[in-house]
């Protein structure tokens, strides 16, 4: 159990550069991007070719940032130069990325068992420091994630602050008020795709090392979980700040990993149940705040209505009192 649970923090950190992504596209640009499904896959084949290629682990996660960039940058230009409505466009890349990265692996799937991955690396420099093999596996990986996620994390607080951040802001909320400013929203549109399918590429390949294999089928659900974190998070934790926002989607991230987890230890449940796990969460996790708003809406009503009541009986006994003293006076 505890063993299940260390896993599931450690891959919902990683999955939640994934998530930073989604938020980046969905929330930010108000773009249904589903390239993701296939940038996430991209950067796990860039990696995971370049590292059986003997290539260091480090520079091809790099590489792996910079394809998923140019990959939602291509998402971009077809929705901006082509014209091509934002779903479908997203739709049309996501399905060319599975020849291409057919084409980067050479094969649907490539195992890194044997290769020198970055968590191997990690798992070296915990045992330097001290560290029997199985604690530098585990606390290495969690705390390097960890620091990392959070690199990414503030890295997105900071951007969206910025002038260039603020104006994709703006052209999510309001594209024709920010273009009557002259800003140039096809390029802020671009930059922000490309943005996102950056961390969901280096997202994709920092799971590649960490599961040791990369499967050109990995990727399919991958929009369904990226938008479950961002949900969940949202729901739990709230969105009064960017800052909030971003820390809200990393933890959204874990607590769905968690909730997988502990769902798949169910005995009528499979490993293959994984994706129904995930729709019924994102379900819940859209019509459980509508029923608490329901809820408080009514009971907002119902205090209304009693205080009204009360106004109307203190009035109504104010001006029977009133009576009683003028026929007394009388």
């Amino acid at each position: 159990m505890l063993t299940a649970m260390v896993g599931a923090i450690e891959s919902g950190i990683i999955y939640a550069i994934m998530a930073l992504g989604v938020y980046l596209s969905f929330r930010i640009l108000d773009f249904p991007d589903l390239t993701v499904d296939g940038s996430f896959v991209t950067g796990a084949a860039v990696a995971a070719t370049l590292i059986v290629s003997g290539v260091n682990p480090l520079v091809a996660t790099c590489l792996a940032l910079f394809i998923g960039f140019a990959a939602g940058c291509m998402t971009g230009i077809l929705h901006t130069v082509g014209k091509i409505n934002a779903l479908l466009s997203g739709i049309l890349m996501m399905i060319a990325l599975y020849s291409i990265n057919l084409r980067i692996m050479g094969r649907s799937n490539v195992p890194l068992l044997n290769q020198k991955t970055i968590f191997t690396m990690i798992q070296e420099w915990g045992t330097k420091f001290g560290l029997d093999s199985a604690a530098a596996k585990t606390w290495g990986i969690f705390v390097s994630m960890a620091v990392l996620t959070l690199l990414f994390k503030f890295f997105t607080d900071w951007f969206l602050q910025t002038e260039i951040g603020l104006a994709i802001r703006a052209t999510g909320d309001n594209p024709r008020m920010i273009r009557s400013l002259s800003a140039n929203t096809n390029l802020l549109i671009v930059l922000g795709l490309g943005l996102s399918n950056a961390m969901v590429a280096f997202s994709g390949a920092l799971i590649a090392q960490y599961g040791a294999f990369a499967d050109v089928g990995m990727g399919i659900g991958m929009i369904i979980i990226g938008l479950a974190s961002v949900i969940i998070g949202e729901a739990i934790f709230g969105t009064k700040t960017i800052a909030r926002t971003t820390l809200a989607v990393v933890g959204g991230s874990i607590i769905y990993r968690i909730v997988v987890s502990l769902a798949l230890r169910a005995q009528f449940l499979e490993t293959g149940d994984v994706k129904l796990i995930t729709a019924c969460i994102v379900i819940l996790a859209l019509v459980m705040p509508q029923i608490v708003r329901q809820q408080q809406k009514k009971k907002r009503k119902e205090q209304k209505r009693r205080e009204r009541a009360q106004v109307i009986a203190i009035s109504a006994n104010g001006k029977g009192e009133s009576d009683v003293a003028i026929k007394s006076d009388l």
